[in-house]
């Protein structure tokens, strides 16, 4: 385990949550990357500091933090000691891609009993007694999370604004489909028709995010899954597209906080009966 850092994971066998993630850091620093589900994220000591959308953000004490997928943030410790947090990554089943624009603009929640109710559901997962209370617990949480997002209306982008869009929504398909092979920026702008630095800008001011930063996250987030499901750290970096072990594991320890095999033990020991 790094100095001042604690970290607990695992995939619990309740329909809707990707994974469970408890950690506490002290100086840990997360860089851009992104998800393809949703973080659901509360703060029980210290807080955080991150950016979503290029705007900068906090944990302020009692807040529920909801941020989208494919939206890329950061987040860093906010006070001298650090934080402490619980986090359920949530898939598409609970809330869907239409509420991903409000949750942009809105992601920090000041809501007691919703807080309370998270609070509840991940003393459920963690003691993995009862399946129908976490399931019960998690569908009051995503009806009430859904009564939050209401859908605002987007501004009319320009044709240029479209345009490049486009070209950045068709390089992200590129890169999802090649994940684990990867391509180059020669490759990709050739298939989608735009030179390579147009096509690097309109991705990055789409997204908010360069493409190899994409693809690294992207990386590690099946890394995560693929560890938690007790796939050995070597196996996973081939499966992911990372050179070796070593590659995945500075990648890892830079995104999580922690070494694969650290996360791999944590998650297979808290998924024991």
């Amino acid at each position: 385990m790094v100095a001042g850092h604690e970290v607990s994971a695992w995939r619990p066998s309740v329909p809707g949550v990707v994974e469970v993630f408890h950690a506490r850091f002290t100086e840990h620093s997360y860089p851009m990357h992104v998800h393809d589900v949703w973080t659901l994220l509360i703060v029980d000591d210290g807080a955080v500091r991150y950016d979503l959308n290029r705007r900068e953000h906090g944990t302020p004490h009692d807040t529920v933090t909801l941020l989208p997928p494919h939206v890329p943030h950061n987040g860093s410790p906010a006070t001298e000691h650090g934080f402490r947090k619980r986090v359920l990554y949530l898939d598409l089943t609970q809330l869907d891609e239409s509420l991903i624009g409000a949750a942009v603009d809105g992601p920090d929640i000041v809501d007691p009993m919703l807080r309370e109710r998270l609070g509840q559901l991940h003393a459920a997962l963690a003691h993995r007694s009862n399946g129908l209370e976490a399931e019960s617990r998690l569908a009051l949480i995503s009806e009430r999370l859904r009564a939050h997002l209401r859908p605002r209306a987007a501004a009319v982008p320009s044709p240029r604004a479209k345009a490049a869009r486009g070209v950045a929504h068709d390089l992200r398909d590129l890169l999802d489909a090649r994940l684990r092979d990867g391509l180059t920026l020669t490759e990709a702008a050739k298939l989608v028709h735009a030179h390579p630095t147009h096509l690097v800008r309109a991705f990055t001011s789409t997204f908010g995010i360069a493409p190899h930063q994409y693809v690294t996250s992207r990386r590690i987030t099946r890394a995560r899954r693929l560890l938690l499901a007790g796939r050995p750290p070597s196996e996973v970096a081939s499966t992911t597209g990372f050179y070796d072990q070593s590659h995945l594991t500075r990648h890892f320890r830079r995104h999580v906080g922690t070494t694969p095999g650290r996360f791999g033990r944590q998650g297979n020991t808290a998924t024991q009966p």
